[in-house]
């Protein structure tokens, strides 16, 4: 069944090659929108542009290159976003991973946080003025409930001391839905909205990347589905700073809700990526 419901809507998601982005990415393009996916692999992307093509009907797709991990990709991701479109209706930060031993991105950052974290927040941050051009627009991070088990600690951001890839992995989707509290304070009045979710324990590559048996869970397309209605439902509009799960809204842990540390974590992290006030 196609509906063009959303032609003429522009829709970001990244790490769009797999599992619930590529789900969300096939679905939004079956609503007409105008879908735009980003991927590390060219091959990969090649194999997933026409699959979603095929699949969604649709010839509205196409995906941008680039390693989100580095600060300078996801600077050039924006820039050539910009280039292409004129406005942005739905930009879905998605892209992550759990890194079982620690690294480091060519810009010296821990890995889980670059990605999962800094990432987002400069991706959104440089087409900030796109959203707030095209309001309504909405802004989606996928979190998970790892965050309850995560923790920002200001003195170790990196875990340089003492680093586990759950641990690391907890404190980012902590940090996801810390920044999409925070974006939503400070993008009230804007007509631009900004949730965070979780969207279940999913049965994705997401288990190989990460070097461990997969734990069953969900289809992406199942996955997917609270994504889908944070984009697209009508009964969101105007709702913001939440966190959902099951297309349902849900308390998050008592530290994604201490706006001090949203705050101070939105300072630190401008200030690692050079992001100017």
């Amino acid at each position: 069944m196609h509906s063009n419901v959303l032609h003429g809507n522009v829709c970001l998601i990244t790490g769009a090659t797999d599992g619930i982005g590529k789900a969300t990415a096939r679905e939004l393009a079956r609503q007409g929108a105008t879908v735009v996916g980003t991927g590390r692999n060219p091959e990969k992307t090649e194999r997933v542009l026409a699959e979603i093509k095929r699949d969604s009907g649709s010839d509205d797709v196409n995906f941008l290159l680039a390693d989100l991990a580095e600060m300078d990709q996801v600077r050039a991701l924006a820039a050539e976003f910009r280039s292409r479109y004129d406005r942005l209706d739905v930009l879905v930060n998605n892209a992550g991973a759990m890194f079982p031993t620690r690294g480091e991105t060519v810009d010296g950052f821990e890995q889980t946080f670059a990605l999962n974290h800094l990432a987002y927040f400069l991706l959104t941050n440089l087409l900030l003025d796109m959203l707030i051009a095209s309001a309504p627009a909405r802004v989606i991070s996928v979190s998970s409930d790892s965050h309850r088990r995560g923790k920002i600690n200001f003195n170790d951001l990196q875990r340089k001391r003492s680093y586990s890839g759950w641990g690391a992995y907890g404190d980012s989707k902590l940090a996801n839905v810390l920044f999409s509290n925070e974006l939503a304070r400070r993008l009230a009045g804007t007509g631009v909205t900004s949730n965070a979710l979780h969207p279940g324990l999913v049965a994705t590559n997401f288990f190989d990347n990460a070097g461990i048996p997969p734990m069953g869970g969900v289809t992406p397309e199942d996955g997917a589905e609270t994504m889908l209605y944070l984009a697209t439902s009508p009964e969101v509009e105007g709702v913001t700073g939440r966190y959902y799960v099951d297309s349902r809204e849900r308390e998050p842990v008592a530290a994604a809700q201490d706006m001090d540390v949203a705050r101070r974590l939105w300072d630190v992290s401008a200030e690692m990526v050079g992001l100017g006030e």
